[in-house]
């Protein structure tokens, strides 16, 4: 039954509920049938489970990224001000600086081969016990031949900033994390620390509090006794320095702009009383670290993204004159993939007992506001993605139900409010069967479409909940006891495949690990090294006789532990790449790599692929298409006396120099696993694009390499017994 009005003792007209509803709710089939509500709510529910299941199983994808894990769950929470770490770097002055992978710095006990930046990380302190969710503004101070590090760490309890402190007894290589040695109950950074009148103190930036408070060291270094509050201005990243007959204080005002708040106060002692210099406000960037003296001249450091260094020309109490100059160090160019790709804002130059100069910088790989920009991103493909299937409703003729009128229609009456809904239904109808007359559901075309729209919101959607959900997209490296490392990449090919090695070299220079691409060049005119857009340095090995055996053969140049061995027809993302540098950092004496095969008897011994060693649930040997090895041990192993006869062998089937290395491997481990497989994400093959796999016949290959199993059976015993089983790992990585 219909609803009727309900007149009110004024004689004015007012409607139910209901009836209000209907008024606010135009419904296509309130005229000519009832259907369109529930068609509309049914489409619409069905859309909400099934793009929902897709982020929730694209969200278990993300979660089930081992790069996810690289975070600890105590610290290195997503943070908008970024991800900061800190590095260290040495050169012969403070203008000619590297980081410390160029240095060839090694250390046994961290599995670092070389030592590679960064070396302090949130990961690194939370690990010690002190959790933070970065590190920056870093400074060191010295005593004698051992180095303290002080910095800001961000405590993600309170979400302010504490002063850490870090020891070194190896001029920086490694760090052991002393603890806290500076909480206030406000946020605190820039811990300058210095001496005068053999005392040490700190000056940290501590702008809430809208003065400059000195610190005295009463148990160096984790203990500070608040001395005096020297001036009152809210300066930020301000130091203090001796200069002519003055102490000197150079800071920021935020309250004046990023670059219109620069000051300069100075006085006689770092205690005061403090005059403001007669130019203040002087025109300048905001500080970047601890000035330094280098020939003479004294330089200050500054920044906006990266920092800047200007020499100071002129420094009196009436006049100041800075001019920027260059400070020479290399731009990151790997991106977020690289612990400082997106920007840097301080850095601390020293230098040591022994001349050399060291300096210590901070780093990030995304920018400020990342999380809130991802996050917003990420809704606004969620929301696109709704429209589509709201669009893809539409064509389908299932959305016909909810549109709305104007708000202003309490005063019509029922025969125009009729009268509105029935030219609205048309305009409707106009517009949707002009659309199904291009888009026709039930035509070849129409399907096609309709496919591409499917394919569209589900990727839209996925993508939105990766914004949200999937980090800030790097693939980082993973620490082994909490410092990082890196590995030559080596590819073996010749003229007739540049196509694979020109994209196989753009993608994998930009890997974070990767310190440089040795490609073995096995026949034909070799290339030049420029022509190839890579972020590392690639250098052409140029070999005299084509053979399978260069590939392991020893190189000297070769300046990391690690070694690579990556067929340039094989693609893989970086962080796969990244997973098994880091077992391979655990498990150095083994072959650590992504192709695994079983080798079983009686004899003869069959060459069999990928789903036989699944069948069996174990493998005994890896591809050497894709492996990590110790270069040393490996190259030696390989052009040692005793392998001599099996490297006959692969010349003369031009094939099995990786069933060669496993032989070779197996029997200098006659105990533990000689073998350890990493599952990839994803792997593809290039030349199947590209025509030109050495493996092309695929039966011939095996039956080459089953005479290979026999032969180096016989020349070095069996694999059958050295089986290892797939799942076996507790983070998963060999399932």
């Amino acid at each position: 039954m219909g609803s009727s009005p309900v007149v009110g003792s004024n004689g004015g007209g007012s409607m139910d509920k209901t009836h209000g509803f209907r008024n606010r709710w135009w419904r296509v089939n309130d005229i000519g049938g009832g259907g369109g509500l529930s068609s509309t709510v049914h489409y619409l529910f069905v859309s909400f489970l099934l793009c929902s299941s897709v982020g929730v199983f694209y969200i278990f994808y993300l979660f089930n990224s081992p790069n996810l894990d690289y975070n600890n769950s105590m610290g290195c929470q997503e943070d908008n001000e970024g991800s900061w770490g800190i590095g260290v770097f040495y050169g012969d002055s403070p203008f000619s600086l590297k980081p410390i992978e160029d240095m060839n710095v090694w250390d046994n006990k961290t599995a670092a081969w070389p030592v590679a930046n960064p070396i302090l990380t949130c990961a690194s302190i939370t690990d010690s016990g002190f959790p933070s969710n970065f590190v920056a503004d870093p400074f060191l101070y010295a005593q004698g031949d051992i180095l303290y590090l002080f910095f800001e760490t961000k405590n993600p309890i309170t979400m302010q900033g504490d002063i850490g402190v870090a020891r070194s007894i190896n001029d920086g290589a490694t760090w052991e994390q002393l603890g806290v040695a500076l909480d206030e109950d406000w946020h605190l950074s820039h811990p300058y620390v210095f001496d005068y009148n053999r005392q040490i103190y700190m000056m940290p930036d501590g702008g809430e509090k809208g003065d400059i408070r000195l610190y005295r060291a009463v148990g160096f270094p984790l203990q500070w006794k608040l001395e005096k509050i020297i001036l009152e201005r809210p300066l930020v990243d301000a130091f203090i320095i001796q200069h002519g007959e003055n102490y000197w204080i150079l800071g920021s005002d935020p309250n004046r702009g990023v670059n219109g708040g620069f000051e300069i106060w100075y006085s006689s002692t770092p205690f005061g009383p403090w005059t403001p210099h007669k130019k203040n406000p002087v025109s300048g960037a905001r500080n970047g670290g601890r000035p330094f003296f280098y020939n003479g001249n004294l330089y200050r450091l500054g920044h906006d993204e990266l920092v800047l260094v200007f020499k100071i020309e002129v420094l009196t109490i009436d006049s100041y004159k800075e001019v920027k100059v260059d400070l020479g160090i290399d731009k990151p160019t790997k991106g977020k993939n690289a612990w400082n790709g997106a920007r840097s804002h301080h850095l601390d130059v020293q230098r040591l007992r022994t001349g050399q100069w060291i300096a210590v910088a901070d780093g990030d790989r995304t920018l400020y506001g990342d999380v809130t920009s991802r996050r917003v991103i990420g809704c606004l493909l969620i929301l696109a993605a709704g429209l589509l299937v709201f669009f893809v409703g539409l064509l389908l003729g299932f959305i016909k139900c909810l549109f709305p009128l104007t708000h202003n229609i309490k005063k019509r009456n029922d025969a125009l409010l009729v009268w509105e809904r029935l030219k609205l239904r048309l305009r409707w109808n106009q517009v949707s069967s002009f659309l199904r007359s291009k888009i026709n559901p039930n035509t070849v075309v129409g399907k096609f479409v309709f496919t591409i729209l499917l394919i569209a919101s589900i990727a839209i959607i996925s993508f939105g909940f990766g914004y949200i959900y999937g980090g800030n997209g790097a693939e980082k490296p993973y620490p082994v006891n909490d410092h990082f490392s890196q590995f030559t990449l080596l590819a073996m090919t010749y003229d007739a495949r540049m196509w694979n090695l020109k994209m196989y070299i753009n993608h994998y220079s930009r890997c974070a690990s990767v310190r440089e691409i040795l490609v073995v060049w096995n026949k034909g005119k070799p290339p030049d090294p420029s022509e190839f857009n890579s972020m590392v340095p690639v250098r052409i090995r140029v070999e005299e006789k084509n053979s399978l055996n260069n590939r392991f053969r020893i190189d000297p140049l070769i300046k990391t532990k690690a070694v690579l061995e990556l067929d340039d027809d094989i693609m893989m993302n970086c962080d796969d790449l990244e997973r098994g540098f880091k077992v391979w950092r655990e498990t150095p004496g083994r072959l650590v790599g992504f192709y695994p095969r079983l080798v079983t008897g009686p004899p003869p011994l069959k060459y069999q692929p990928e789903k036989h060693a699944r069948r069996h649930n174990g493998y005994n040997m890896i591809l050497t298409g894709a492996v990590f090895i110790d270069r040393q041990v490996a190259f030696e192993r390989y052009w040692s006396k005793e392998a001599e006869p099996g490297r006959k062998m692969v010349d003369e089937v031009f094939n099995c120099e990786d069933v060669l290395m496993n032989f070779l491997y197996a029997n200098a481990t006659p105990s533990d696993p000689s073998v350890e497989y990493i599952k990839p994400a994803w792997a593809i093959d290039t030349s199947k694009f590209s025509g030109v796999a050495i493996s092309g016949n695929t039966q011939a290959h095996y039956r080459v390499r089953s005479r290979c199993l026999e032969k180096f059976t016989e020349l070095y015993g069996g694999l059958t017994d050295r089986k290892v089983e797939f799942r076996r790992r507790k983070d998963g990585w060999d399932r």
